[in-house]
């Protein structure tokens, strides 16, 4: 939001030389943050008031060129009427004062005060203006547009400024304020009431004491007939929904300067009268407006939510299909504005126009949130009516704006007015007095409490409560909502009393805890995955619902029943993930879309897994600690909560080198990413073949630790691959934990210090027995002496029969106490074959 600081400080009574970066500073002390101070004073050299005195159309071109003879100064004033008003002027040397310059914008007529820029003069953006010839004439200077000049993005014409307002050759920089300075502010979404020159300049007054004029109290004119009948539906989303009437009005009548000034320097461009003055009442008391042409309208008005097939076109020219959720405003015809974001194309003030019905109202801020959304609407009015706007405020709104349209437009205001609903006060809130003193550790003065609640407008009272102790009570004003409970309000007092004056002082550590063997072990296995190549990363934490069907997941996969988040980040990404790769495969798509093709991830994060039928949390109250029953029932409506590791690889393991060719990364890497964290962890991996979705079927491994399933490995399935814009043969590996046994003693290595004996053997077997459960054969069958087993080759073919499969693996037999002689290791062998006999059907291969 663009703040003028000229008019926010109108408002305010502050001591001189309190600039720009003072009014930033007492911003920031209470909590509004400003993002940047634009400065208008970057206009050097001779920028004066011109009157255009003779216009010639130069019609030989392809564009409206236009050759002006403009006044640009005289020595004494004197009265003009031939233009059709009084204008004060000043006599001249017409061969000196008179100045020929070339345009191209038609906005203009003779007798138009305009900004020139004399040749030497400087602008904005280092433009330089000098006397050149063009079109056949020669230009001797500029008239400049609001762009050129730095007020605003206007480039659609001449600025022309209000007739008598300056004498040709005035100082163009005081007639247009260019000593002014622009505030880019942005409030917290919880402080809806700052989004206006009311609330800012209220927040001023509170940082610096100082009084304030408050341009939201306005003496009303009571009135008993209504102007226009209007009814309201849906009380829930519309509290309070006021009209007021003009006729005759002119509504091509061009807005004064100062307010097209305001609206500029706030980043809105002038448009015309009704509008511009609907803008102006938002922008100064954070009431958005909106205006019907009365003669377009058919009937009387009903605010309700929209119907089923409904549709609108709205201002912007697009026809939109309206959701039963919207908030609507309707005649007899139809919908003719979609509620507190845009207004109908129907019932638009047009130049034709001379009967206009203003409107105000209150609207419920999630249903506008939710409408913007959906629509995707984000408007100015969309922007206030969400972060809550004072109910208090619509009659005193479109007063002001019918007010400033007769003024500036003609016409009539009629008497009826009409203000269906009400402003529904807020609850009183009581708390005791030094509540503040102790939520911060500081003894503030006495009387700060009931003053800066005062500043802030509330209604304060000082009792005693039932112990004795003082107390006290805020009755919140109209304009913040958000004031409903006393730790609210202690942060008011906290806010406007200076953070920077609460103590910082960090908690002694006790001596001798450090970190818990849960800390220990993930940063273990971090550590791990590192040193093995891995690159950590931090993914998105919340997954959209298409993921799941993209991860071909079946409808009762438990993993589609995710926790829904009621205030999503991305609309899209509304669910707590409930697996960690579609933030993992999500970061990869972008990496690889930015030239990475060798990833190699990992991620170690919690993910939500909701047990079904959990009870629905308890919403107990702050005023004192949670009884034991509520912390047991908040602890049983939390979901379960465990801690996954998850490695995702593609591209090339081994990248190609002066070394020799790279090796791609397969469904093996994943497998042996899983035993690296699972040696980290102390537990030893049993690895099996599996199917589950998104891994390829005959490419994916189960894990298991002590005969429990703690997560899969593999190659993902190709269709899940083509779903997300992966490579091919993309490979992951995601596993649980928390599933993972906790080993708090861990059994030292013992070192043998006598020679191995290395033996091979292949054992044929059929082709479904897992080779996991071979080698768990031969353990078992060799005893102490099998120090190792490892598989090194696997062979299918003619020479050991259909069906079956050749696995062959090394051995290495060791004693503890002595040299193992040949025929030990011998008898061991072969008694881990006879293991393998009994308990898998193998046979050694011949």
């Amino acid at each position: 939001m663009r703040v003028p600081v000229s008019w926010l400080t109108e408002h305010l009574e502050l001591s001189e030389g309190i600039g720009a970066q003072e009014l930033t500073d007492a911003l920031l002390g209470v909590g509004i943050e400003v993002e940047d101070v634009h400065s208008l004073d970057a206009v050097r050299g001779e920028l004066v008031v011109g009157r255009v005195t003779e216009i010639t159309e130069l019609t030989e071109f392809a564009k409206p060129i236009r050759y002006c003879k403009v006044d640009t100064g005289g020595s004494e004033p004197e009265t003009n009427t031939s233009l059709g008003f009084a204008v004060t002027e000043r006599s001249y040397d017409e061969e000196q004062r008179t100045r020929g310059i070339v345009a191209g914008a038609t906005n203009f007529a003779e007798g138009a005060l305009v900004a020139v820029a004399l040749p030497g003069t400087v602008l904005p953006g280092e433009f330089t203006i000098s006397e050149r010839k063009t079109y056949g004439h020669v230009s001797e200077g500029m008239m400049c547009s609001a762009r050129e000049l730095g007020l605003g993005d206007d480039h659609s014409g001449i600025l022309v400024l209000d007739p008598g307002s300056a004498l040709p050759g005035d100082d163009a920089r005081t007639t247009l304020g260019l000593d002014d300075a622009v505030l880019d502010v942005e409030p917290t979404p919880d402080m809806g009431h700052a989004m206006s020159i009311r609330g800012l300049a209220r927040e001023l007054a509170c940082a610096y004491g100082a009084p304030f004029g408050d341009p939201g109290v306005r003496e009303l004119e009571q009135v008993s007939e209504d102007a226009w009948p209007v009814r309201i539906e849906d009380r829930d989303g519309c509290s309070r929904f006021v009209l007021r009437r003009l006729s005759g009005v002119d509504t091509r009548a061009v807005s004064p300067w100062w307010l097209r000034r305001r609206l500029m320097l706030a980043g809105m461009r002038p448009i015309s009268l009704a509008v511009d003055v609907t803008n102006y009442v938002m922008l100064e008391l954070g009431q958005p407006l909106h205006a019907f042409d009365t003669a377009s309208v058919s009937g009387g008005l009903v605010v309700r939510r929209a119907k089923h097939g409904e549709t609108l076109t709205t201002l912007d020219e697009v026809e939109r299909e309206l959701d039963p959720d919207d908030m609507v405003i309707a005649d007899d015809t139809g919908v003719v504005s979609l509620a507190g974001t845009m207004g109908g194309a129907s019932t638009e003030i047009s130049d034709s126009s001379t009967d206009v019905l203003l409107e105000g109202a209150h609207w419920d801020p999630a249903s506008i949130s939710r409408t913007a959304r959906r629509h995707r609407l984000f408007s100015e009015a969309a922007k206030r009516f969400e972060r809550f706007t004072d109910p208090a405020l619509p009659p005193v709104a479109v007063e002001l704006a019918a007010t400033l349209l007769q003024q500036y437009g003609g016409g009539t205001i009629e008497r009826g007015r009409t203000d269906e609903g009400e402003a529904i006060p807020g609850q009183a809130v009581t708390m005791p007095i030094d509540l503040p003193d102790r939520t911060a550790g500081v003894r503030y003065a006495r009387g700060v409490t009931a003053r800066r609640l005062t500043q802030i407008g509330c209604k304060v009272s000082i009792g005693t409560g039932d112990d004795g102790t003082a107390e006290v009570t805020a009755e919140p004003p109209s304009w913040r909502a958000d004031l409903n409970q006393p730790a609210d309000l202690v942060e008011e007092v906290l806010r406007l009393e200076g953070y920077d004056s609460i103590p910082s002082e960090l908690p002694a550590a006790s001596a001798g805890t450090g970190l818990t063997e849960v800390q220990r072990r993930r940063r273990a296995v971090s550590r791990a995955l590192a040193e093995s190549g891995y690159v950590e990363v931090l993914p998105f934490p919340f997954t959209a619902a298409s993921v799941w069907d993209d991860f071909g997941l079946a409808a009762d996969d438990p993993r589609r029943d995710a926790v829904r988040v009621l205030n999503p980040l991305e609309a899209e990404k509304d669910q707590l993930a409930t697996t960690l790769l579609p933030g993992l495969l999500e970061t990869v798509h972008r990496n690889i879309s930015r030239g990475f093709r060798d990833l190699s991830l990992f991620h170690i994060g919690q993910i939500v897994a909701p047990t079904p039928g959990e009870p629905s949390a308890p919403d107990p109250g702050v005023r004192q600690r949670p009884s034991d029953a509520e912390v047991d029932a908040l602890e049983q409506a939390v979901p379960d909560q465990p801690l996954h590791v998850a490695v995702v690889l593609t591209g090339q393991r081994m990248r190609t080198g002066w070394w020799g060719r790279g090796e791609p990364a397969t469904w093996s890497d994943a497998v042996e990413a899983a035993r690296t964290v699972a040696a980290a962890a102390g537990a030893e991996l049993d690895v099996r073949s599996a199917e589950m979705m998104p891994w390829h079927p005959g490419r994916c491994a189960e894990l298991r630790v002590e005969g429990t399933c703690v997560g899969h490995a593999g190659e993902l399935h190709p269709k899940v691959l083509e779903a997300m814009g992966l490579p091919r043969r993309t490979v992951a590996m995601e596993l649980d934990l928390d599933a993972v046994p906790m080993r708090r003693r861990r059994p030292a290595p013992e070192l043998s210090p006598y020679p191995p004996v290395l033996m091979d053997v292949a054992l044929v077997v059929d082709a479904e027995v897992p080779s996991a459960d071979v080698a768990a054969a031969l353990r078992s069958g060799g005893g102490e002496l099998l120090e190792d087993v490892a598989l090194f080759d696997v062979y299918t073919g003619e020479q050991v029969g259909a069906g079956n499969r050749s696995l062959a693996y090394s051995l290495r037999f060791r004693a503890p106490d002595r040299t193992l002689t040949a025929e030990e290791a011998t008898e061991a062998r072969d008694a881990a074959i006879a293991a393998t006999a009994e308990q898998c059907g193998a046979t050694l291969r011949q």
